[in-house]
Protein backbone atom coordinates (compact mmCIF):
# COMPACT_ATOMS: atom_id res chain seq x y z
CA UNK A 1 0.00 0.00 0.00
CA UNK A 2 2.69 2.48 0.97
CA UNK A 3 4.74 1.80 -2.16
CA UNK A 4 1.65 2.65 -4.23
CA UNK A 5 1.13 5.87 -2.29
CA UNK A 6 4.69 6.86 -3.17
CA UNK A 7 4.53 5.94 -6.86
CA UNK A 8 3.65 9.51 -7.87
CA UNK A 9 6.81 10.82 -6.20
CA UNK A 10 8.92 8.16 -7.93
CA UNK A 11 7.45 8.89 -11.34
CA UNK A 12 7.97 12.63 -10.94
CA UNK A 13 11.64 12.32 -9.92
CA UNK A 14 12.48 9.94 -12.75
CA UNK A 15 10.64 12.08 -15.30
CA UNK A 16 12.60 15.14 -14.22
CA UNK A 17 15.94 13.33 -14.31
CA UNK A 18 15.66 11.45 -17.60
CA UNK A 19 15.67 14.33 -20.10
CA UNK A 20 18.64 16.16 -18.63
CA UNK A 21 21.16 13.42 -17.86
CA UNK A 22 23.38 11.52 -20.33
CA UNK A 23 23.57 7.76 -20.54
CA UNK A 24 26.73 5.81 -21.37
CA UNK A 25 25.25 2.94 -23.38
CA UNK A 26 28.58 1.27 -24.18
CA UNK A 27 29.10 -0.03 -20.63
CA UNK A 28 28.48 -3.76 -20.18
CA UNK A 29 25.81 -5.02 -17.79
CA UNK A 30 28.51 -6.31 -15.42
CA UNK A 31 30.31 -2.94 -15.43
CA UNK A 32 27.03 -1.16 -14.69
CA UNK A 33 26.33 -3.53 -11.79
CA UNK A 34 29.76 -2.86 -10.29
CA UNK A 35 29.30 0.88 -10.73
CA UNK A 36 25.97 0.70 -8.89
CA UNK A 37 27.65 -1.19 -6.02
CA UNK A 38 30.21 1.58 -5.43
CA UNK A 39 28.73 4.04 -2.86
CA UNK A 40 31.19 6.76 -3.97
CA UNK A 41 31.15 6.03 -7.70
CA UNK A 42 31.14 8.97 -10.12
CA UNK A 43 27.53 8.27 -11.05
CA UNK A 44 24.29 10.22 -10.81
CA UNK A 45 21.60 7.79 -9.67
CA UNK A 46 18.19 7.74 -7.98
CA UNK A 47 17.68 4.60 -5.87
CA UNK A 48 14.30 3.79 -4.36
CA UNK A 49 14.85 1.33 -1.53
CA UNK A 50 11.73 -0.13 0.08
CA UNK A 51 12.21 -1.87 3.44
CA UNK A 52 9.31 -3.82 4.92
CA UNK A 53 9.90 -4.71 8.59
CA UNK A 54 7.75 -7.49 10.01
CA UNK A 55 6.58 -7.95 13.63
CA UNK A 56 7.45 -4.40 14.69
CA UNK A 57 6.46 -2.84 18.02
CA UNK A 58 4.34 -4.14 20.90
CA UNK A 59 1.48 -5.10 18.56
CA UNK A 60 3.79 -6.91 16.07
CA UNK A 61 2.72 -4.69 13.21
CA UNK A 62 4.32 -4.20 9.79
CA UNK A 63 6.45 -1.11 9.27
CA UNK A 64 7.30 0.10 5.77
CA UNK A 65 10.08 2.58 4.92
CA UNK A 66 10.61 3.80 1.36
CA UNK A 67 14.01 5.52 1.17
CA UNK A 68 14.40 7.86 -1.80
CA UNK A 69 18.18 8.21 -2.12
CA UNK A 70 19.46 10.53 -4.88
CA UNK A 71 23.25 10.37 -5.38
CA UNK A 72 24.96 13.34 -7.02
CA UNK A 73 28.75 13.52 -7.59
CA UNK A 74 30.54 16.87 -7.82
CA UNK A 75 33.96 17.09 -9.51
CA UNK A 76 36.30 19.19 -7.37
CA UNK A 77 39.23 18.77 -9.77
CA UNK A 78 40.86 15.98 -11.80
CA UNK A 79 41.95 14.21 -8.59
CA UNK A 80 38.98 14.54 -6.24
CA UNK A 81 35.20 14.18 -6.19
CA UNK A 82 32.58 14.99 -3.59
CA UNK A 83 29.76 12.44 -3.58
CA UNK A 84 26.50 13.57 -1.99
CA UNK A 85 23.96 10.99 -0.85
CA UNK A 86 20.55 12.03 0.49
CA UNK A 87 18.10 9.69 2.22
CA UNK A 88 14.47 10.85 2.31
CA UNK A 89 12.38 8.25 4.19
CA UNK A 90 8.65 7.86 3.64
CA UNK A 91 7.47 5.84 6.64
CA UNK A 92 4.38 3.77 7.32
CA UNK A 93 4.50 3.30 11.11
CA UNK A 94 2.18 0.72 12.71
CA UNK A 95 0.21 1.57 15.83
CA UNK A 96 1.90 0.94 19.18
CA UNK A 97 -1.36 0.93 21.17
CA UNK A 98 -4.75 -0.68 20.43
CA UNK A 99 -7.02 1.76 18.59
CA UNK A 100 -4.19 4.23 17.97
CA UNK A 101 -4.09 3.93 14.18
CA UNK A 102 -1.12 3.81 11.81
CA UNK A 103 0.98 6.87 10.86
CA UNK A 104 2.32 7.75 7.42
CA UNK A 105 4.64 10.60 6.47
CA UNK A 106 8.16 11.88 5.97
CA UNK A 107 10.87 10.95 8.46
CA UNK A 108 14.15 12.73 9.17
CA UNK A 109 16.23 13.42 6.05
CA UNK A 110 19.94 12.52 6.17
CA UNK A 111 22.53 14.11 3.88
CA UNK A 112 26.04 12.65 3.50
CA UNK A 113 28.99 14.14 1.62
CA UNK A 114 32.10 12.03 0.89
CA UNK A 115 35.41 13.37 -0.36
CA UNK A 116 36.84 10.61 -2.55
CA UNK A 117 39.77 10.23 -4.99
CA UNK A 118 38.70 10.39 -8.63
CA UNK A 119 40.68 7.24 -9.46
CA UNK A 120 40.92 3.94 -7.52
CA UNK A 121 44.10 3.18 -5.60
CA UNK A 122 46.37 0.14 -5.97
CA UNK A 123 44.45 -3.12 -6.39
CA UNK A 124 41.15 -1.33 -6.91
CA UNK A 125 41.01 0.18 -3.41
CA UNK A 126 38.39 2.95 -3.17
CA UNK A 127 37.57 5.14 -0.19
CA UNK A 128 35.58 8.19 0.81
CA UNK A 129 35.24 10.18 4.03
CA UNK A 130 33.16 13.10 5.14
CA UNK A 131 30.20 14.14 7.24
CA UNK A 132 26.52 13.30 7.65
CA UNK A 133 23.80 15.64 8.86
CA UNK A 134 20.34 14.64 10.10
CA UNK A 135 17.57 17.18 9.55
CA UNK A 136 14.36 17.25 11.65
CA UNK A 137 11.97 17.02 8.72
CA UNK A 138 9.54 14.48 10.19
CA UNK A 139 5.86 15.20 9.69
CA UNK A 140 4.78 13.42 12.89
CA UNK A 141 6.19 12.85 16.38
CA UNK A 142 5.99 9.11 15.61
CA UNK A 143 8.36 9.39 12.64
CA UNK A 144 11.50 11.08 13.95
CA UNK A 145 13.30 13.51 16.23
CA UNK A 146 13.14 17.33 16.19
CA UNK A 147 16.82 17.79 17.13
CA UNK A 148 19.43 18.29 14.42
CA UNK A 149 22.26 15.75 14.22
CA UNK A 150 25.80 15.62 12.86
CA UNK A 151 28.63 13.11 12.65
CA UNK A 152 31.35 11.45 10.58
CA UNK A 153 30.84 8.99 7.74
CA UNK A 154 33.25 6.89 5.68
CA UNK A 155 33.33 4.07 3.16
CA UNK A 156 36.06 1.74 1.92
CA UNK A 157 35.74 -0.94 -0.74
CA UNK A 158 37.63 -3.13 -3.19
CA UNK A 159 36.57 -3.01 -6.85
CA UNK A 160 39.27 -4.57 -9.00
CA UNK A 161 39.02 -4.67 -12.79
CA UNK A 162 38.61 -8.26 -14.01
CA UNK A 163 37.36 -9.54 -10.64
CA UNK A 164 33.68 -10.41 -10.12
CA UNK A 165 33.84 -9.36 -6.45
CA UNK A 166 32.91 -5.98 -4.98
CA UNK A 167 33.15 -5.74 -1.20
CA UNK A 168 33.63 -3.18 1.53
CA UNK A 169 31.84 -1.34 4.32
CA UNK A 170 30.15 1.98 5.03
CA UNK A 171 29.73 3.52 8.48
CA UNK A 172 28.43 6.62 10.20
CA UNK A 173 27.65 7.86 13.70
CA UNK A 174 25.23 10.71 14.32
CA UNK A 175 25.04 12.73 17.54
CA UNK A 176 22.18 15.12 18.25
CA UNK A 177 23.29 18.75 18.44
CA UNK A 178 20.72 19.48 21.14
CA UNK A 179 18.31 17.58 23.37
CA UNK A 180 15.65 20.20 24.03
CA UNK A 181 13.18 19.34 21.27
CA UNK A 182 10.81 16.43 20.64
CA UNK A 183 12.60 13.08 20.81
CA UNK A 184 15.48 14.29 23.01
CA UNK A 185 19.13 13.35 22.69
CA UNK A 186 20.33 10.61 20.34
CA UNK A 187 23.61 8.90 19.47
CA UNK A 188 23.18 6.40 16.65
CA UNK A 189 25.74 4.19 14.90
CA UNK A 190 25.37 2.45 11.52
CA UNK A 191 27.64 -0.10 9.85
CA UNK A 192 26.81 -1.64 6.47
CA UNK A 193 29.27 -4.25 5.24
CA UNK A 194 28.57 -5.36 1.67
CA UNK A 195 29.66 -8.28 -0.48
CA UNK A 196 28.66 -8.73 -4.13
CA UNK A 197 29.50 -11.40 -6.70
CA UNK A 198 28.83 -10.31 -10.28
CA UNK A 199 28.01 -12.41 -13.37
CA UNK A 200 28.67 -11.21 -16.96
CA UNK A 201 24.92 -10.99 -17.63
CA UNK A 202 24.49 -8.17 -15.08
CA UNK A 203 23.01 -10.51 -12.48
CA UNK A 204 24.69 -10.58 -9.07
CA UNK A 205 24.45 -12.02 -5.59
CA UNK A 206 24.47 -9.52 -2.77
CA UNK A 207 24.74 -9.31 0.99
CA UNK A 208 24.43 -5.86 2.62
CA UNK A 209 23.05 -6.06 6.19
CA UNK A 210 22.53 -2.76 8.04
CA UNK A 211 23.91 -3.11 11.58
CA UNK A 212 22.84 -0.35 13.98
CA UNK A 213 23.45 0.62 17.58
CA UNK A 214 21.57 3.09 19.78
CA UNK A 215 24.25 4.17 22.26
CA UNK A 216 21.62 5.87 24.46
CA UNK A 217 19.83 2.58 25.08
CA UNK A 218 20.64 -0.05 27.71
CA UNK A 219 23.26 -2.56 26.58
CA UNK A 220 20.65 -5.32 26.15
CA UNK A 221 18.53 -3.04 23.90
CA UNK A 222 21.30 -1.39 21.92
CA UNK A 223 22.05 -3.48 18.83
CA UNK A 224 20.22 -4.62 15.70
CA UNK A 225 22.24 -7.23 13.79
CA UNK A 226 20.73 -8.82 10.64
CA UNK A 227 21.94 -11.69 8.50
CA UNK A 228 20.78 -12.55 4.99
CA UNK A 229 21.22 -11.60 1.37
CA UNK A 230 19.62 -11.59 -2.04
CA UNK A 231 19.94 -11.21 -5.78
CA UNK A 232 20.19 -8.26 -8.18
CA UNK A 233 20.01 -7.64 -11.91
CA UNK A 234 20.69 -4.81 -14.37
CA UNK A 235 17.84 -4.08 -16.77
CA UNK A 236 17.33 -1.32 -19.35
CA UNK A 237 14.37 0.97 -19.98
CA UNK A 238 15.31 1.91 -23.49
CA UNK A 239 18.90 3.11 -23.00
CA UNK A 240 18.39 3.89 -19.30
CA UNK A 241 20.14 1.34 -17.01
CA UNK A 242 18.10 0.22 -14.01
CA UNK A 243 19.60 -1.72 -11.12
CA UNK A 244 17.06 -3.93 -9.35
CA UNK A 245 17.57 -5.90 -6.16
CA UNK A 246 15.56 -8.16 -3.85
CA UNK A 247 16.89 -9.41 -0.51
CA UNK A 248 15.77 -10.61 2.91
CA UNK A 249 17.33 -10.31 6.37
CA UNK A 250 16.67 -11.86 9.77
CA UNK A 251 17.61 -9.86 12.86
CA UNK A 252 19.56 -12.28 15.05
CA UNK A 253 20.02 -9.50 17.61
CA UNK A 254 17.33 -6.85 18.13
CA UNK A 255 15.88 -4.68 20.89
CA UNK A 256 12.47 -5.39 22.40
CA UNK A 257 9.84 -4.37 19.88
CA UNK A 258 12.30 -4.47 17.00
CA UNK A 259 11.31 -6.33 13.81
CA UNK A 260 12.54 -9.88 13.33
CA UNK A 261 12.44 -9.96 9.50
CA UNK A 262 13.07 -7.42 6.77
CA UNK A 263 12.25 -7.64 3.06
CA UNK A 264 14.22 -5.15 0.92
CA UNK A 265 13.32 -4.20 -2.64
CA UNK A 266 15.44 -1.65 -4.50
CA UNK A 267 15.06 -0.03 -7.91
CA UNK A 268 17.93 2.29 -8.89
CA UNK A 269 17.76 4.51 -11.98
CA UNK A 270 21.32 5.11 -13.23
CA UNK A 271 22.65 8.02 -15.27
CA UNK A 272 26.33 7.30 -16.08
CA UNK A 273 28.35 10.14 -17.58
Amino acid sequence: MTFARSSGVIAALVALAMPCLPVRAEMSAEELAKLAQNPVGNLVSVPFQNNTNFNTGPLSGTQNILNIQPVIPVNVNKDWNIITRTIMPLIWQPASLPGQGDTFGLGDIQLSAFLSPAEPGPGGLIWGAGAIVQMPTNTSDMLGNKNWGLGPTAVVLKLEKGSPWVYGALFNNIWSLSSDNQGGRYNNFLLQPFLNYNFPSGMYLTMAPIITANWEAASSQRWTVPIGGGIGKIFHLGKLPVNTQLSGYYNVVRPDGGPNWQLRLQVQFMFPK
